[in-house]
């Protein structure tokens, strides 16, 4: 850990230096943009971290802590059903499998997800992690129903056991990114279910999937 911590930090440290000279090799080719001048010089009077300071970062920011706990706890084996909101006036309903775990010493966990939708097999990867820095839940999600990447991020309401996350998806009939939205909300340690709103066709959101799942013992 120690290692790779103190790797981390060098390149920091090395990368700091580079763009030091970078900005020293280029100055008077970009006097137009005033913006990045004020900005270098607002950077150039803040005073620099010691070497300490930037290895303590690297190791906060890496070292799993309460919230990647927390995430572990659902590890396992998870089975229930999802309801489908494509057709409103007729919601398909089919049974559906989680499998979580952890990788990297705990600092993400993976979860594999099989089900059936619009009549045809389906399976889905997550991942899942807290980023330290910038406290907030981080997740990305990939399945055969598309070739885009869903990320998104989000926060824990501990009062209402809620976890709130919000991204992007890609819209494959304009091309671009649609907003969504995930709620889960864990009515016990083996017990959730997890709410999907995304963008409809008149532009308003609208829910489009339900689960509700019981860890499998």
């Amino acid at each position: 850990m120690k290692k790779i911590v103190l790797l981390l930090g060098l390149v920091s440290i090395l990368y700091s230096c580079n763009e030091k000279k970078s900005d020293t090799e280029n100055n008077g080719t970009n006097t137009g943009n005033t913006k990045n001048d004020n900005t270098k010089k607002e950077d150039a009077a803040k005073p620099p971290l010691s070497d300490s300071a930037i290895m303590k970062a690297w190791m906060d920011f890496a070292t799993p802590g309460p919230m990647h706990k927390w995430l572990e706890k659902s590890n396992g084996t998870w089975e229930g059903d999802m309801i489908s909101f494509d057709n409103p006036s007729k919601p398909d309903t089919n049974k559906a499998t989680e499998v979580q775990s952890s990788i990297m010493g705990g600092r993400y966990v993976v979860t594999k997800f099989t089900s059936t939708m619009m009549g045809q097999p389906m399976e889905g990867l997550s991942t899942m992690g807290y980023d330290n820095s910038k406290k907030i839940f981080v997740s990305s999600w990939v399945d055969n129903f598309g070739s885009g990447i869903v990320q998104m991020t989000g926060t824990y309401d501990e009062a209402k056991k809620t976890l709130n996350m919000k991204g992007h998806q890609t819209d494959p009939v304009t091309g671009k990114d649609s907003d969504m939205r995930q709620e889960v909300v864990y009515t016990d340690d083996n017990h959730y279910t997890m709410h999907m709103y995304g963008t409809g066709p008149d532009g308003k959101e609208k829910k489009f999937l339900t689960g509700t799942l019981t860890r499998k013992k």
